[in-house]
């Protein structure tokens, strides 16, 4: 009987080894640093986007729609040669640091590879907050003074 269970046990390992496509060599410490750090960056967004009261996740649509866009694109709302007045400081300051807190998310995200839910999620998500703090940064720019 044990020598069946010794088989069978050696039958489950050869298999479990054979369908993890090898990669047995996960540094786990690594990959839950990288994810804590998402996490901390993240959070920073979300603190962000309630001070500049753009509600504390954005829409799952355009979540979605910045998905396959690199940070680049996705920072670029405003004209070119766009002037900020003082009066706007503080929600561009904020969007600027959104966007550059998406930058790291992704850049982390990345190095954990493209099949990563978890990072790949949030550099989408942080994508689209970058793109929405920058299109209030643009909106309140365009607004003329007093309105």
């Amino acid at each position: 009987m044990r020598g069946m269970v010794g088989v069978a046990l050696g039958v489950l390992i050869a298999v479990i080894v054979a369908c993890g496509n090898g990669d047995l060599h996960v540094n786990w410490d690594d990959k839950l640093q990288k994810e804590n750090e998402i996490t901390a960056l993240w959070t920073q967004i979300r603190d962000w986007r309630r001070e500049a009261k753009i509600g504390l996740e954005p829409a799952q649509s355009d979540v979605f729609q910045w998905r396959g866009h690199n940070i680049h694109e996705v920072r670029r709302v405003c004209p070119e040669a766009h002037e900020v007045p003082p009066r706007c400081n503080d929600i561009c300051d904020l969007g600027t640091a959104i966007c550059d807190n998406a930058e790291a998310i992704c850049q982390i995200a990345d190095e954990l590879g493209k099949d990563d839910e978890y990072a790949q999620g949030k550099c989408a998500s942080a994508k689209a907050s970058c793109r929405e703090a920058k299109q209030k940064c643009c909106n309140c720019s365009a607004a003329p003074e007093g309105g």
